[in-house]
């Protein structure tokens, strides 16, 4: 998407599963002067609470971080878009809809299987 450069260099892994910390972080520079922390939920239907929302606001206070990201394949529930709105730092919110369309607009996670170009010609080029 872009960010920290290079996509070996933008971001990098910080907890493991399980660890309801932080996931990851994303510089948002090249120089990584700025950075998003992030936090991702892998549920199927299970839908992201509030209470989960105020723990990764916790999380990012440990880092002093006034970003972050959180995504999950599943949905939030509406207390919980409701709880990440009032918070004093920046927290946006990916559900699964969104992650998708991402990973399809970015190329992440899927590969082209077909692909049509159809040819017109253009009359201008010979003038």
């Amino acid at each position: 998407m872009g960010y920290g450069g290079s996509a070996a260099d933008a971001g990098r892994a910080l907890g493991k599963t399980g660890d309801g910390g932080v996931d990851g972080v994303i510089d948002q520079d090249a120089l990584g002067l700025d950075q998003i922390y992030v936090q991702a939920k892998r549920y199927t239907d299970a839908k992201v609470s509030p209470g989960e929302i105020r723990d990764f606001y916790g999380a990012l206070a440990t880092f002093k971080a006034s970003k972050g990201l959180f995504v999950t394949t599943s949905a939030f529930t509406s207390s919980a878009r409701d709880a990440a709105a009032k918070l004093p730092n920046k927290i946006v919110l990916i559900d699964g809809a969104q992650l998708t369309r991402l990973m399809i607009r970015f190329d992440i996670g899927c590969r082209i299987e077909e692909a049509i170009h159809i040819k017109k010609i253009d009359e201008e080029f010979f003038e």
